[in-house]
C-alpha cells in the first residue's frame, strides 16, 4: 500500500521512510506491488524490496500472500491495514485506522449489487475480527479509534497502542509561482472568487450533502461573493453529488483529482478549509490545511476534537445551519482566524512521523 496518494498509502510510505532513518539494527522486508515498485528505493542497507503483486481485499491476497511472506522467513509482520490473510499464522501487528464499516449503512457506500455487497461486507468483517483477535498488538490511529475497537470488537485496551500521524509541510517552491501561472491555474478550474476549500472523498460518511445544504444557506444570506471548491478523485459518489445538486448553479466548483503541487496552490490561496465528516479515525486533511496557515472549520464528531484540539472552529455536522454559521464566522472574524491559524501552527508542530516511527519500532521490539 506504499505510496503518496490516499491516506493508507502515505501512512505506509512515511512509516517505512522514517524507520529507514532510525533503525540500522533490524532487517526489514517491504512487500510491494508492480504499480508501486518504483516508488520505494531503499537508502538503508537493512531494507529490501520483495514483489507481492496481489490485488488488495481479494481471494488472491488471502491465499497467495501468506506463502510469499513465509518464503521470506519474517520474525514479525506488520500489516498496515486490516486486510490480514485469514490463514496467516506467523506473529504480526496490525494497524486499524477506523471501523467505518461497522458504523454506517454500508450499502449506501457501494456500487455493488445487494447480494455481492452482503457477501463482501461479511467477509471483510470476518477478516477484521480475525486480525484483531490473532494479532500480537494492535496499532490505532487515535484514542477515539482505540476506544471504538474495544467497544465494537471486544478487544482489551491493553492490546492497543495509539500512534498519531503527522501533516505534510508546505512546499515553499510552490509559494513563489508567477502571477500568470496562478491566473492560468485558477482560470482552468473556474475559480474566480475567494473560496472555501474541501479536499477529500465524497463517500457518504464524508457528509458532503449536508455541507452543500449549509453552503446554499450561506450564499442565500451573503450573495455569491465566495465559492466552495471541492477536490477529489472522480468516482460514483462525486458524479452523484454533481447530478443531485447541479453544483455550478450554487457557486460550487469541483476540480476532480489534483496533484500535490496543484493542491499547494489551492491551500495557499483559500479563505478557509472546511471538514464536515461524520466519522474519522484520525483526520489528516484538516491538519494539513493548518500546516498551510489555513483556519479550519471542522465537524465535532468522532476523533476530530481529540486531533484538532483548540485549533479548529467546531460545528454540528448534521445541522446545515450550523455549517453555514461556521463558514460565516470564520470568513469574517479576523481575530478568530488569526487565533486559529496560530494555534494550528503550534498543533502541527506537535505531530511527527519520526515520533510515530519510533513508537512503532518500540511496539515491534516488545513482541
Amino acid at each position: 500500500m506504499f505510496g503518496s496518494g490516499f491516506g493508507l498509502a502515505r501512512y505506509a510510505q512515511q512509516l517505512v521512510l522514517h524507520l529507514e532513518k532510525i533503525d540500522y539494527k533490524n532487517q526489514y522486508i517491504i512487500f510491494l506491488r508492480k504499480k508501486n515498485w518504483d516508488e520505494f528505493e531503499p537508502t538503508n542497507s537493512n531494507f529490501i524490496k520483495v514483489l507481492a503483486d496481489i490485488p488488495w481485499y481479494g481471494l488472491a491476497e488471502q491465499i497467495k500472500f501468506p506463502a510469499i511472506i513465509k518464503k521470506q522467513k519474517v520474525d514479525l509482520m506488520h500489516f498496515p491495514h486490516w486486510n490480514v490473510p485469514l490463514i496467516y499464522s506467523g506473529p504480526f501487528v496490525v494497524t486499524i485506522h477506523d471501523l467505518i464499516m461497522y458504523h454506517f449503512p454500508r450499502p449506501t457506500a457501494t456500487t455493488l449489487s445487494p447480494i455481492t455487497y452482503w457477501i463482501k461486507d461479511h467477509f471483510h468483517r470476518l477478516i477484521v475480527r480475525n486480525a484483531v483477535k490473532c494479532s500480537s498488538e494492535i496499532i490505532a490511529t487515535s484514542e477515539f479509534t482505540k476506544t471504538d475497537i474495544q467497544k465494537t470488537l471486544g478487544v482489551a485496551m491493553e492490546k492497543i497502542e495509539v500512534t498519531y500521524q503527522a501533516p505534510f509541510l508546505p512546499n515553499n517552491e510552490i509559494q513563489n509561482l508567477s502571477p500568470d501561472h496562478l491566473k492560468n491555474f485558477f482560470n482552468k478550474h473556474n475559480i474566480t472568487r475567494d473560496y472555501i476549500l474541501y479536499i477529500g472523498a465524497a463517500y457518504p460518511h464524508k457528509n458532503l450533502n449536508t455541507l452543500i445544504k449549509g453552503w446554499k444557506i450561506f450564499i442565500e444570506r451573503n450573495g455569491k461573493e465566495n465559492q466552495l471548491v471541492l477536490v477529489g478523485k472522480e468516482n460514483y459518489f462525486y458524479k452523484k453529488l454533481i447530478n443531485d445538486y447541479d453544483l455550478p448553479q450554487h457557486n460550487i466548483v469541483y476540480t476532480g483529482y489534483l496533484s500535490d503541487d496543484e493542491l499547494e496552490i489551492l491551500y495557499n490561496h483559500a479563505l478557509l478549509y472546511i471538514f464536515p465528516s461524520l466519522y474519522e479515525g484520525f483526520g489528516l486533511p484538516p491538519l494539513e490545511a493548518m500546516a498551510h496557515n489555513l483556519p479550519v472549520a471542522s465537524s465535532d464528531s468522532s476523533c476530530l476534537p481529540e486531533i484538532l484540539q483548540d485549533a479548529a472552529y467546531y460545528f454540528n455536522p448534521k445541522d446545515e445551519r450550523a455549517i453555514s454559521d461556521a463558514i460565516q464566522h470564520l470568513s469574517m472574524d479576523q481575530s478568530l482566524r488569526a487565533r486559529l491559524i496560530e494555534r494550528g501552527q503550534k498543533l502541527c508542530a506537535s505531530y511527527s512521523w519520526e515520533k510515530l516511527a519510533r513508537q512503532t519500532l518500540e511496539i515491534y521490539k516488545s513482541q
